[in-house]
C-alpha cells in the first residue's frame, strides 16, 4: 500500500507528519512511502534524508493515488474530496471545529483517524499526539516569557547586590502546564501553579512547583481533563486567584477543555493589578483564550500603574520548535499506522479499542458520536 506524506500548506505550520526516522519504520512495516518534496524542509529534514530512509520523493504529490495520507493540520474538504474512496487518513482533525472536513470524509467514504481521539490509556501513550505536542508547547511558552521579561529568572547573589528570582505562576497543570513548571524551575524561577483537577497538587509538587490551594471543589472530567466550571464557580476562581496574579512576575496559562472554547481564567481587571514589566503568556489564545484581550500570534501591551505589562497570545506553539515537535508527532503517527498494518496492508481492526476510539469516519459513517451529533445539529439549524 502507498502512504503519502504531504507538505503542510498552512502559513506558520513548520511541522511534518513523517520524519526520515518514522519513514524507515513505515517502510519496515511493508508500506510504500511517498513524500512531497520539501515536506520536511522547514522542520530541518531535507529531501535527501527521506530518500535515504526508503521513501520516494515527488515534486508534486498526487494524494488521490495514495491509499493513505498522513498530515499535521486538519485536511480541507476539497483535499478530502480528491482522495480515493476508502482511503485512510491519519492526523490531527479538530473534529469539534472542522465539521465540514468530517462531513467530507464521511461523504467520500474515507477512513479518517483523528489523533485527538486516541484513548488515553497506557498502551496508546506512544500514539498520543496531544501529549507530545503539549510538551513542546509548554516548554516553548516559558522561553517566550523569558525573552520578554526585562529581568532575570534565577536568583543571583553578586558583589553589587542580590537579584531575587522571578515569580512564575502557571495556571493549568496538564502536560503543557507541568512542562512549563519544570522549565521555569530549571531557569531558576520560583514557581507556583493551580489547576481544578484533584491530582494536580501532587503533579505540581513533583515538578518542583508550589501548588496554590483555592477554596473550590475539584472538577475532573474523563481522560485526565478538567470540566468546565459553572459561571458562579468560574467567577469565584477568578476572585481567589486575583492576589496571586498581582504577586506574579510571569504568568503562563495552559487550561483547555477538548471540543470547547478555552476557559476564561484572567480578566482585564485582574491584569491591571500586576507590576509593570510583567509578562502573561496565553497558550490557549487560539481556542478562545484563557486571558481576556489575548490575540493569537500577537503581543498586546496593557497599561498598568507605572508602565505596561505584555500579554502574549501564542499561535502555532509546537510549530515554533518544528524539529523535535515533528520527531515526536511523526512517531505518534507511525505507531498508530503500525498498529493497523499487517503484511504491508493497512487494515484497521475495530475490535481494538485504540483503533476504534481514534476512528472519526469509516464507510460513510461518522463513528465519533459527539461529532456526529454536532453535524446533525448543524444540518438541522440550516434547514
Amino acid at each position: 500500500m502507498r502512504i503519502a506524506v504531504r507538505r503542510e500548506p498552512d502559513a506558520g505550520e513548520r511541522r511534518v507528519a513523517a520524519t526520515p526516522e518514522s519513514v524507515a519504520q513505515l517502510v519496515a512495516a511493508g508500506l510504500d512511502v511517498v513524500v512531497e518534496a520539501g515536506a520536511g524542509t522547514l522542520a530541518g529534514y531535507p529531501d535527501a534524508d527521506y530518500t535515504a530512509a526508503g521513501a520516494t520523493v515527488t515534486k508534486k504529490l498526487d494524494a488521490g493515488k495514495a491509499d493513505a495520507l498522513v498530515h499535521v493540520r486538519p485536511l480541507a474538504a476539497e483535499v478530502i474530496a480528491g482522495l480515493k474512496k476508502g482511503a485512510v487518513t491519519v492526523g490531527l482533525a479538530s473534529p469539534a471545529s472542522e465539521l465540514a472536513g468530517v462531513a467530507a470524509s464521511r461523504d467520500r467514504g474515507v477512513t479518517a483517524f483523528a489523533l485527538e481521539l486516541v484513548p488515553r490509556i497506557s498502551r496508546s501513550q506512544s500514539m498520543d499526539a496531544l501529549t507530545s505536542q503539549a510538551l513542546v508547547a509548554g516548554y516553548r511558552c516559558v522561553f517566550e516569557a523569558a525573552m520578554r521579561y526585562p529581568r532575570f529568572f534565577p536568583l543571583y547573589m553578586t558583589a553589587a547586590g542580590t537579584i531575587p528570582p522571578a515569580k512564575v505562576l502557571v495556571l493549568g497543570a496538564g502536560v503543557a502546564g507541568l512542562q512549563a513548571i519544570a522549565t521555569a524551575k530549571r531557569l531558576g524561577a520560583r514557581v507556583s501553579a493551580n489547576d481544578v483537577r484533584a491530582a494536580s497538587a501532587d503533579e505540581v509538587q513533583s515538578m518542583g512547583g508550589t501548588f496554590i490551594h483555592l477554596d473550590l471543589d475539584t472538577a475532573d472530567a474523563t481522560g485526565g481533563y478538567a470540566k468546565e466550571l459553572a459561571a458562579d464557580r468560574a467567577k469565584r476562581q477568578q476572585e481567589l486567584l486575583t492576589p496571586h496574579v498581582a504577586d506574579a512576575d510571569v504568568i503562563i496559562t495552559t487550561a483547555a477543555i477538548p471540543g470547547r472554547p478555552a476557559p476564561r481564567l484572567l480578566t482585564a481587571a485582574m491584569l491591571a493589578g500586576m507590576r509593570s514589566g510583567s509578562v502573561v503568556v496565553d497558550l490557549a489564545a487560539e481556542s478562545g483564550g484563557n486571558v481576556e484581550g489575548s490575540i493569537p500570534g500577537s503581543d498586546v501591551l496593557i497599561p498598568v500603574a507605572g508602565g505596561t505589562i505584555t500579554l502574549v497570545g501564542m499561535k502555532d506553539a509546537a510549530s515554533a520548535m518544528p524539529f523535535d515537535a515533528s520527531r515526536l508527532y511523526a512517531r505518534n503517527v507511525a505507531n498508530l499506522v503500525a498498529l493497523m498494518t499487517k503484511d504491508g496492508v493497512i487494515a484497521p481492526d475495530f475490535e481494538d479499542e485504540v483503533i476504534a476510539g481514534a476512528c472519526l469516519t469509516h464507510e460513510g459513517t461518522v463513528r465519533h458520536e459527539p461529532t456526529a451529533a454536532a453535524i446533525a445539529d448543524l444540518k438541522g439549524a440550516t434547514r
